[in-house]
């Protein structure tokens, strides 16, 4: 009996330690690349774009050679620190319920005499829209630590709540996918790239709070306009237009869920 009870100790003992370092595999997973981006933190190569865009907010540019600090962006002219994390919001100049950068687009052919429409047809990365990511990077910068509150006291607020709810759920494509088919439920990845919860609030810095974001793969920083690009992309859908109607409301909709997060933008990302 002894050594019965001894051969089954044995095989515990051996089952334990087979099964550790698996678990503890599984757990080093997610840490891992927490440790990785806090490690670059320090460093985020976000703050260059930051220095850029500081700077062409104060530059005069464009046919009417005029800077942007006469652009209302929520809190009045000029006024930055804190409007990131109440944006979109309502607009009663343009009557549009707008986010951070279809109101730039507003501002820098308005103040600028820069036409808006053509800087939306521009490829991410290139020309004005380079410069557009670097304003989204300093004017989120501002606001950094800031807790999200979108308002929703106008009609259309609300209405742009509602459209971002449907098109955040609505199927379609090759593959009949949705924002939900990823974002709508605790515990997915995608290879190790864990995908938050965003139909509820995710917590501080995760998911819409962390957007702007340096990706370390491509070596840019990226809106959240040309985030929810990549996801149409993903999903096979035809790309939205930029600052179109549809990703604005998928912006009120996941930043009135994010209320009371932290924002951390603009992060870093894989």
């Amino acid at each position: 009996m002894n050594r019965v009870r001894i051969s089954l100790l044995a095989l515990a003992a051996a089952v334990s330690a087979v099964a550790l370092p698996v678990q503890s595999q599984q757990k080093s997973t997610a840490d891992g690349i927490a440790e990785y981006r806090k490690m670059l933190e320090d460093g985020n190569p976000a703050e260059l774009f930051e220095a850029k865009g500081e700077n062409l907010w104060k530059s005069k540019r464009g046919p009417k050679n005029a800077s942007l600090e006469r652009c209302d962006l929520g809190k009045g002219p000029g006024q930055v620190k804190g409007v990131f994390v109440e944006l979109p919001r309502w607009f009663a100049d343009t009557k549009r319920v707008q986010d951070l950068e279809s109101r730039l687009l507003t501002c820098m052919e308005s103040l600028q005499g820069l036409n808006a429409a053509e800087i939306a047809k521009m490829p991410f990365g290139r020309g004005e829209q380079q410069n557009m990511e670097a304003l989204v990077a300093w004017i989120s910068a501002e606001s950094r630590g800031q807790k999200f509150n979108l308002p929703q006291g106008h009609a259309e607020e609300k209405t742009m709540l509602e459209m971002g709810r449907r098109a955040f759920f609505m199927r379609a494509g090759p593959y009949d996918f949705s924002c939900a088919s990823c974002h709508s439920e605790e515990g997915k990845r995608i290879r190790l790239q864990d995908l938050p919860d965003l139909t509820k609030n995710p917590g501080n810095g995760i998911g819409f709070a962390a957007w702007p974001a340096y990706r370390v793969s491509s070596g840019e920083l990226w809106s959240m306009q040309r985030r929810l690009n990549d996801c149409y992309r993903q999903q096979r859908f035809p790309y939205p237009g930029y600052a179109s109607d549809v990703t604005i409301a998928l912006g009120v909709y996941m930043g009135v869920n994010a209320k009371g997060a932290e924002s951390i933008a603009p992060a870093i990302k894989r």
